[in-house]
């Protein structure tokens, strides 16, 4: 037992178990923190992780604690809790819910298109989603004020663009690099199935049997949709790295200029959360 203790006292739980410099190793981490089963998970239970989490950072581990024990919470942690602000992020806006919640969403999206307010309200309800979703996986070094929530919201529900473009509007510096790699992670993420989808039930609708069990569709596409996310969210999260780098004379005059005063010439790079 004391060589076990012996070993976690030098565990660094902060350090990636991948490779996050490789799409390999971003897919197993995204793979392990989006995983679905997660948002069964009580919030009792989500606290205890963080618990866990703070001691073994703290180097405070109860006697007994096991290296698997210690991965499981730093699961469950990066799943639910802000990596910027260290918060219990809402269910709803989780990645991890993103299987679950984009599933039923889009499956609905693609059942029920032959009517304008069939249309309006499905993509008002997506839109609504995505916005909560970019809320809560937003870069949280900076307040946002509900201004700007609002703002984001008015322009996801009215024009069905990138929510995040709303978030930032009046932010300057890394944003422009962090929404462009949020939007082409987004579409990447819902595409196979709004894309792929419609042309694999359109051939399967012209079937007899297909013609015969109409009220089994909508769960069908749900379903197929659900398959498509499980892979694509990791998959689409993995595209570019969480933790971004900019070198600081790209970044806006005010910002460099305030680096330049605080140290000189010494800091090339800055390192930012772009959010997912």
């Amino acid at each position: 037992m004391a060589g076990n203790m012996m070993d976690l006292s030098k565990f660094n739980i902060d350090a990636p178990r991948w490779d996050q410099s490789t799409f390999m190793g971003r897919l197993k981490h995204f793979f392990n923190i989006t995983d679905p089963r997660t948002v069964g998970v009580s919030n009792a239970n989500l606290d205890k992780a963080k618990d866990l989490v703070d001691r073994c950072r703290a180097g405070t581990l109860l006697p007994g604690t096991t290296k698997e024990q210690l991965l499981y919470a730093k699961k469950l942690y990066d799943s639910a809790f802000h990596p910027d602000s260290g918060d219990r992020m809402n269910l709803i806006g989780r990645m991890s819910f993103q299987v679950p919640g984009g599933m039923a969403i889009t499956g609905l999206m693609l059942q029920f298109y032959r009517s304008v307010p069939a249309v309006v309200f499905w993509q008002w309800v997506n839109q609504s989603f995505n916005a909560l979703v970019n809320y809560t996986n937003r870069n949280a070094a900076s307040p946002i004020t509900a201004k700007q929530i609002g703002v984001a919201y008015l322009t996801a529900t009215s024009t069905a663009l990138a929510t995040a473009v709303g978030l930032n509007l009046y932010t300057k510096i890394a944003a422009v690099k962090g929404i462009t790699q949020v939007v082409i992670s987004r579409v990447t993420m819902a595409a196979p199935g709004m894309i792929i989808l419609p042309i694999i039930m359109e051939k399967l609708e012209k079937y007899p049997f297909m013609q015969r069990i109409k009220f089994f569709h909508a769960p069908l596409q749900v379903t197929l949709v659900g398959c498509f996310l499980i892979f694509m969210v990791p998959a689409a999260c993995s595209l570019f790295p969480q933790r971004c780098s900019m070198a600081t004379s790209k970044l806006d005059p005010e910002l460099k200029e305030s680096i330049t005063t605080m140290y000189g010439d010494k800091v090339k790079y800055v390192y930012f959360n772009k959010g997912l």
